[in-house]
């Protein structure tokens, strides 16, 4: 039989020979023991992997903590919570050749991918650039009154989509490469892209607001960080 790597019995040193069935079936990873009895010894509290794949807690209880990922293990302590049903846009707004497209391809900038090619802006084009901009700015700061403890990601989301729709803009991140809201609300440990979602914002977090509005085949694109505590 095939070597497995080294047993995960702790205090064990012997080679693997044999993978966890259950942890198999669940698509957990590693799992590998040298023998049925080490394997046996061990399964008391190696069956608790198996209850937290499948959504329990430790004592075999359904957890209803909602996790899309139960099979990521999370560094930090924010956690994702459900998220809305993505809005939509009246056709009567320009939009991105992206808006429509089934998986949200960008095919014009697709096209021009990897060509190095700098486009320079004539007066026009620049003006137009600059109205995008500015309407941006002015949706950033719809979210920026909205960003406060117990406001959750999801109305800022709301009221930036609402926003834009007021200016005749499009929400840029709305379905690019099917990102499912108008913009990005990266908080705390979160990086950046964040989703909006229904987690009210807690005293003390940090939240980065990212949004771009696309107007007249220009996009402008802004982001702003707020801190949120009590007054």
């Amino acid at each position: 039989m095939a070597s497995l790597g080294s047993c995960e019995s702790p205090g064990c040193v012997n080679t693997a020979k044999l993978q966890c069935p259950t942890c198999i079936k669940l698509g957990i990873q590693g799992s590998f023991f040298c023998s049925q009895e080490c394997f046996k010894s061990n399964w008391k509290s190696h069956k608790i992997i198996h209850s937290l794949a499948k959504g329990e807690s430790v004592d075999g209880k359904k957890d209803t903590t909602y996790n899309p990922w139960p099979y990521y293990n999370f560094t930090g302590k924010l956690r994702p919570f459900p998220q809305s049903e993505i809005r939509t846009v009246s056709p009567k707004i320009k939009r991105p050749d992206y808006a429509d497209h089934p998986q949200g391809f960008p095919l014009s900038e697709q096209a021009v991918k990897g060509s190095g090619q700098i486009k320079i802006l004539d007066d026009e084009e620049i003006e137009g650039m600059r109205v995008a901009c500015k309407l941006g700015r002015e949706v950033l700061d719809e979210a920026a009154r909205a960003c406060d403890v117990g406001v959750t990601t999801d109305e800022i989301d709301r009221i930036v989509h609402e926003a834009c729709i007021e200016r005749d803009c499009y929400p840029s991140p709305l379905n690019y490469y099917q990102f499912p809201a108008s913009c990005c609300t990266s908080v705390n440990e979160v990086i950046c892209h964040g989703i909006p979602d229904t987690r009210p914002l807690k005293d003390g977090d940090i939240c980065n607001v990212d949004i771009t509005v696309y107007h007249n085949d220009f996009h402008g694109d802004l982001n702003e960080t707020f801190f949120c505590w009590k007054c």
